[in-house]
Parts: structure tokens; C-alpha cells; sequence
């Protein structure tokens, strides 16, 4: 696959962050055995990542701005061009070990996504889109699943944790989509939830209370797809709002739909 130059950029500064992840997800698998634990050691791994992404994507286009987890925005002198980056999508599976974690660049050009990177350098799976280019697993285009009924369907969520998130929402949620489907899986990485969909390993994927860099990426590669996303109740998607509902158009509809009826229901309960 012939890759664009802005592409090219946006690969580079992924794969060489995701280098040294793995040099560091090594040493985190026997860190777990300590007391101390490998939690200060992952958070240094993650400014580590950002740092390379940041010093490889400002060497390449000086001018553009960012957007990232650890250093919040930084101004660029063009205001139409800014880098949304997250270095380490899927902390506590790396802290823990497991090898799910990504990479996440996203572009954005006057406010929309026009191009994305989530490089998973465990598997070595590396994900591309640009608008108007399709998305890529590494060399193979791909498509969304083509399944049109939910019972033989496979979704993706997220689950709030310890003093994170609605609750109860979310237990409402799986709940009603649990009773319609074949299964949901919890990933512990927005950017590979949305990359497997763009895949066509799962059908659709919705969550609550996500950050920008967690889908911005991910979200080019739902639409050059062919897939749909928008906000949880089916309103225009925005990466910058903060949750999410995709999938092919049939999934994304039902989806919607699903997420429509927990909300009545939980209401319905507590009126009680």
C-alpha cells in the first residue's frame, strides 16, 4: 500500500513511539512481581511516547498545533492543523500486562479529522486512514462487518471503573444490548474498539465520557470503512462531546436504538 506523505508522518512517529513501548511493556511484565508495582514506570513509558510522537510530528510539520493527554493543547502558528495524539491508549492493560494497548494520532484540519493513526505494536497491527483513502490494516483495506441482525451480532463497549462514570447508566446499557446480541467485550482501549470495527471484527461500539485523542483517530477509520458514528443518542457525531455510537449503518441504527430503550427503561425504574 503507497501511503501519502502525511501518512508516512503520522506511521513514523507512531511505529517509533510504539518501539519503545515495547522495550518498556518487556520491563513492566517484570516489574509485576516487585512491591513497589510498575505503576510509576508505566507513566513515565507514557510521557516517553509522547515526547517521541511530539519531537517527531513538530520536526515534520513545525507550524501545527496539538492536542494531548499529557500536555494538554499546544498552539501551533497554523490554525487550521492539530495533531490529537494519544501515546498510550489502554494504561491499565499495559500496567497489568495485557497486550492491548495503541498508539492513537489523529489530524485535524479546520476542525474535522481528515487522517488517523492506531498502531498496536504488540501485535503489530497498524491501522491507517485518510479522507478520501480508505483505511488499512497494515497492507489489507478494510470494511465494516456486513451483519444486519443483531442476534448474530458482537459489540464493544467501555465500563466505568473506581470513581469513574455513570455507573449505573452503563449497567442499564449492557444490560438491554446483552438480551438483543451475541456478545459484548470490554477491550480497555477506545482507539482498538473502534479500530476493530473498522475491521469488521466487531460490529458496532458505543461509549460514554471519552477524550478527545480517544477517538479521534478511530473515528476516520469507522467513516473511510464505510461505517457510522454519532453521539449515544444518534445526534452528529463531535470528537470533542464525548461519547460515541458506530457501525455499519444497519448496527449503528439498531445501536441507537438499543441505547434509546435503556435510557427509558432506567428511567421507568427510578420513577417507581
Amino acid at each position: 500500500m503507497a501511503r501519502s506523505a502525511l501518512l508516512n508522518v503520522m506511521t513514523q512517529a507512531a511505529m517509533k513511539a510504539g518501539r519503545g513501548l515495547i522495550r518498556d511493556f518487556g520491563e513492566v511484565q517484570n516489574l509485576q512481581v516487585s512491591m513497589k508495582g510498575p505503576a510509576d514506570f508505566v507513566s513515565n513509558a507514557d510521557r516517553r511516547a509522547e515526547e517521541v510522537i511530539f519531537q517527531e510530528l513538530s520536526r515534520a510539520r513545525p507550524d501545527w498545533g496539538f492536542l494531548m493527554e499529557e500536555r494538554g493543547a499546544v498552539e501551533g502558528r497554523d490554525p487550521q492543523h492539530r495533531w490529537i495524539v494519544d501515546p498510550l491508549d489502554g494504561t491499565t492493560n499495559f500496567l497489568h500486562g495485557l497486550p492491548m494497548f495503541a498508539v492513537s494520532i489523529g489530524l485535524e484540519r479546520d476542525g474535522q479529522l481528515v487522517a488517523g493513526v492506531v498502531f498496536n505494536p504488540a501485535m503489530d497491527e497498524l491501522y491507517t486512514a485518510e479522507k478520501g483513502g480508505g483505511a488499512f490494516l497494515n497492507d489489507r483495506r478494510l470494511r465494516v462487518a456486513a451483519r444486519q441482525r443483531l442476534p448474530e451480532s458482537l459489540f464493544a463497549t467501555g465500563i466505568p471503573f473506581l470513581g469513574q462514570g455513570d455507573h449505573a447508566a452503563s449497567l442499564w446499557e449492557m444490560r438491554q444490548i446483552m438480551g438483543e446480541t451475541s456478545g459484548i467485550r470490554r477491550m480497555g482501549a477506545a482507539s482498538l474498539d473502534l479500530a476493530y470495527v473498522a475491521a469488521g471484527r466487531f460490529d458496532g461500539y458505543w461509549e460514554r465520557a471519552l477524550r478527545p485523542w480517544d477517538v479521534a483517530a478511530g473515528a476516520v477509520l469507522i467513516r473511510e470503512a464505510g461505517g457510522f458514528l454519532s453521539g449515544m443518542d444518534g445526534e452528529k457525531f463531535d470528537h470533542m462531546q464525548g461519547d460515541v455510537a458506530c457501525g455499519n449503518e444497519f448496527m449503528h441504527k439498531a445501536l441507537v436504538e438499543q441505547l434509546r430503550q435503556a435510557t427509558l427503561r432506567r428511567q421507568a425504574a427510578n420513577a417507581l
